[in-house]
């Protein structure tokens, strides 16, 4: 039994590790290659802690529910508590306190539900590492990782803890997380100096780097918060980029700010020139200031985001960043490679071909041995080639010398073999045709003998290329060269190779492919293709699922473009071909600085920086690592179908989003204003402080259910942006129109009723309440209200708390808020108001929306 290590953090009191010899270290972190026993790492990971870099945030029940006590809202309401006791109004005080909690607890309940849906559905795409133990190769998560731990890595991982090399094999990692540094590292194993800083460690790997090529092993040295990655993300603050609906959020908040501190200031100073008491003037104006604000929005939004999620999960979209939800209801242009996307993804090989044109056996023997042999990033075609090998072909005679790893600079790939009885070794190279004819100097004639490769013979490889090209195959070219043996072998070794030939590829489109990319359209979705290979594959596959193919921008062309004038182009190709991995960031940039928001969808190791500079970063369940944490949503299946009830769903998500802040906002608009007129025309207060806040607690339990609403189809027909000055709009038109339906009420209850003090407050409680509630049913919808159905949740608790509403005065307990019991006659009267008021908000929707249909011609004619 392996033993126990007496100090995981043993290591820690050396002061640079990666001085010491790989042996002398693995002895310190009583550790060996073959790995830890899984006694042993649970024993450790009790003691040093989850391999993860944030604090965590505290999940409890307790610490979600002491949060909701923390908003400025509750803060105010709380200080109206004390202030009543303090005066002697102790059952004021204690009914402030009981709506208080009431409104916390209600918070509390969907939030925590909501933080809990979200922990389940992100399990299902938790980062795993190849770790070794009990001497076996394990997928284990990251979380789950421990110093002493033995860990493989490969192209497209990211590193998982810092650690010492142990073996590596062209093995290239991208550390510009840390050291800012763009290019690629060489890592090797080995001994640095202790001084060595970061940079010059070339033997370490450490969190939060992504492998770019090659395979190692690395032996774990430290973990979670004592990572080189922790102690910078300590220093400094890392602040993710707001969102679009971030920002509309806060905009909205500073527009609700503006208006309560206007009508706090106005009526709190009106109230005591009127000598009205200083305290009742304070708790009314308070009372005002919340009842404007929708206190639950937070709640609400966390609800339906996360009701969102996980109706895409069950769609197939898994959700790793809620705020992406809203953008991806706004995209309005998706950028995608083709393979697997819009074709099968399953690539056949179909030919193995001499320079001549002609089927060549020795080329598909070659190729077959350039695809198994090599130790790097695996790959399709790779796997298409190793699928298609010919049985008799003999390959237990060859013996593999030595490799260089395909890297997205040279785009091709060289293993080296040796042939049992041959004195010489044989050079295989594949990759683009473009980069292999290159490191060639002459082609392989039908006769086996090479001939020059000038450019008469170029020109009708260019010629050939292009034809196969433009019936939609993908072509690699393949050469070989023999050297004297020798044990190992460079870059600078792949010159003066001979041509041998050409691989052709076929993906076909998927089936149905051309009809997604309508419904993509005739949802304001354009789909742009940017991707590796040449412009004539990518526009014959254009041509073949209807996408515009005309206007292709070639990588060497956007290489030769600035900034600035790339952002003038971008909008004019259809197609960007023959595009370097870190061109795609540059066209992303460019299409986001036309206003667009941008979906990228990608998958390998260099679409991380366009992943993260798009606005909704797309990646696929089997992607490299490093591509799935750039992403926001995560595809369980590469499909854009798929994708597209992702979109829907984001849609009706932002909808039911906007449903409760129109809704809410105009509501307490309306009213709030109506109070504040009506508090300086009477000589009575219209409400209690107790009575608003009572008012706008039960007019938000029914908004709870919105997330469960039906959305009409209209609103997910065009993508969905914050349009704050909608906002502010819509509050005023449908805030007005209440607030002339209150006054009705005012002069019914005082002309008409000749109600008291008392009356009047319950009257207009009663009346104020109903309308907010009934107003949800007409506003929630574009369409006449009575044909667009609410969800059955919805409709419910509409009822259920108007029916509430209406039996208040008569309840136990009502003289508690100071309610009395209403006349039948007064109660009806209420109800025809009522009535009249919806009709009216009916009428006032069709014609405020018509007028945004004007508004937004209007500008697009200018």
């Amino acid at each position: 039994m392996q033993p126990e290590m007496s100090s995981p953090q043993a290591v820690d009191s050396v002061p640079a590790y990666w001085s010491i010899p790989a042996a002398a270290l693995l002895a310190r972190l009583d550790t060996r290659t073959t790995g830890l026993s899984s006694k042993a790492a649970r024993a450790r990971l009790a003691r040093v802690g989850a391999n993860t870099i944030r604090a965590g945030h505290d999940g409890s029940a307790l610490a979600a529910f002491a949060r909701q006590f923390r908003s400025p809202l509750v803060l105010i309401l709380i200080f109206a508590a004390i202030v009543s006791g303090i005066v002697g109004e102790g059952s004021e005080a204690v009914i402030i306190g009981v709506i208080v909690l009431a409104s916390c607890v209600l918070s509390f309940t969907q939030e925590y539900g909501a933080s809990r849906a979200m922990q389940a559905l992100t399990a299902r795409i938790a980062r795993k590492a190849l770790v070794l133990r009990d001497g076996r190769e394990t997928l284990l998560p990251v979380e789950e990782i421990v110093p002493g731990d033995i860990v493989r890595l490969s192209a497209g991982n990211l590193v998982p803890a810092d650690g010492i090399l142990l073996e590596t094999r062209d093995f290239n990692v991208s550390e510009a997380a840390l050291t800012g540094e763009t290019f690629p590292v060489i890592k090797t194993a080995g001994i640095c100096t202790p001084e060595a800083r970061l940079s010059q460690r070339t033997n370490t790997a450490f969190t939060g780097t992504s492998v770019r090529s090659g395979t190692a092993t690395m032996a774990v040295v430290k973990t979670g918060g004592a990572t080189e990655f922790a102690s910078i993300a300590a220093t400094i603050a890392h602040v993710a980029p707001e969102t679009d609906f971030a920002r509309g959020i806060r905009r909205f908040g500073y527009l609700m700010t503006e208006i309560m501190l206007v009508i706090v200031i106005l009526v709190f100073f009106a109230n005591l020139l009127l000598h009205r008491p200083a305290v009742d003037s304070l708790l009314f104006s308070l009372a005002l200031a919340v009842g404007l604000t929708p206190e639950l929005l937070p709640a609400i939004i966390s609800v339906t985001l996360a009701r969102g999620a996980r109706t895409m999960a069950a769609n197939g979209v898994i959700v790793r960043r809620l705020d992406a939800i809203e953008n991806l209801g706004s995209m309005d242009l998706l950028c995608t490679d083709k393979t697997g996307t819009l074709t099968e993804g399953v690539i056949h090989l179909d030919a193995c071909l001499d320079v001549a044109g002609t089927d060549a056996p020795q080329v598909q023997l070659w190729a077959f041995l350039n695809a198994t042999l090599q130790t790097g990033m695996a790959n399709p075609l790779d796997e298409a080639i190793a699928s298609g090998r010919d049985e008799r072909d003999d390959i237990a005679a060859y013996a593999k010398v030595d490799e260089i790893p395909y890297d997205f600079i040279r785009k091709r790939l060289s293993v080296v073999v040796r042939r049992a009885g041959e004195r010489e070794d044989l050079m295989i190279c594949k990759g683009a045709v473009q980069t292999v004819v290159a490191a060639c100097s002459s082609v392989l004639a039908e006769d086996g003998a090479p001939a020059p490769l000038d450019a008469a013979a170029a020109a009708k490889i260019d010629e050939k290329v292009q034809a196969w090209s433009g019936q939609g195959y993908r072509v690699l070219g393949l050469a070989v060269r023999y050297f004297a043996r020798q044990d190992s072998y460079r870059r600078e070794d792949e010159a003066e190779l001979v041509l041998a030939g050409f691989l052709l590829f076929f993906d076909p489109p998927k089936a149905g492919m051309a009809e997604t990319l309508k419904a993509l359209a005739s949802r304001g979705i354009k789909v742009k293709i940017i991707t590796g290979d040449n412009r004539y594959v990518a526009a014959h596959l254009a041509e073949t699922v209807d996408l515009p193919h005309r206007r292709v921008l070639t990588g060497t062309e956007v290489s030769r473009l600035t900034k600035e004038a790339l952002v003038r182009r971008v909008t004019q190709n259809d197609i960007f071909a023959e595009i370097d991995p870190n061109q795609k960031e540059r066209i992303i940039a460019a299409l986001r600085k036309h206003g667009h928001v941008v979906g990228y969808l990608g998958d390998g190791i260099n679409d991380a920086p366009a992943l993260h500079e798009a606005d909704v970063g797309i990646s696929v369940e089997g992607a490299v690592d490093v591509a799935r944490e750039a992403a926001d949503m995560i595809l369980l299946q590469r499909d854009l179908g798929v994708l597209l009830r992702g979109i829907d769903d984001g849609r009706k998500t932002f909808a039911n989003t906007m449903k409760y802040i129109s809704i809410t906002t105009s509501a307490n608009f309306g009213n709030m204003i109506s109070m504040a007129l009506a508090s300086l025309a009477l000589p009575f207060l219209p409400l209690l402080a107790p009575q608003i806040l009572l008012n706008n607690f039960l007019s938000d339990v029914p908004s709870l259910a919105i997330a469960t609403d039906n959305v009409d189809a209209d609103q997910v027909r065009t993508p969905r942006r914050w349009d704050i000055a909608f906002v502010r709009r819509f509050m005023v038109t449908f805030g007005l129109v209440s607030s002339f339906f209150d006054v009705m009420t005012f002069a019914f209850l005082l002309l008409v009723a000749g109600a008291t003090a008392s009356a009047f407050q319950t009257g207009w409680f009663v009346e104020s309440l109903i309308t907010e509630l009934a107003i949800v049913l007409v506003v929630r919808t574009r369409a006449a209200f009575w044909r667009s159905h609410p969800s059955a949740l919805l409709s419910w608790l509409t009822l259920a708390v108007a029916v509430f509403a209406v039996a208040i005065p008569y309840l136990p307990g009502a003289n508690w808020f100071g309610f009395i019991a209403l006349p039948l006659p007064v109660v009806g009267g209420l109800i025809a108001i009522t009535l009249a008021y919806l009709a009216a908000s009916e009428a006032a929707k069709h014609w405020f929306f018509a007028r945004e249909r004007r508004r937004r011609r209007g500008r697009r004619r200018v």
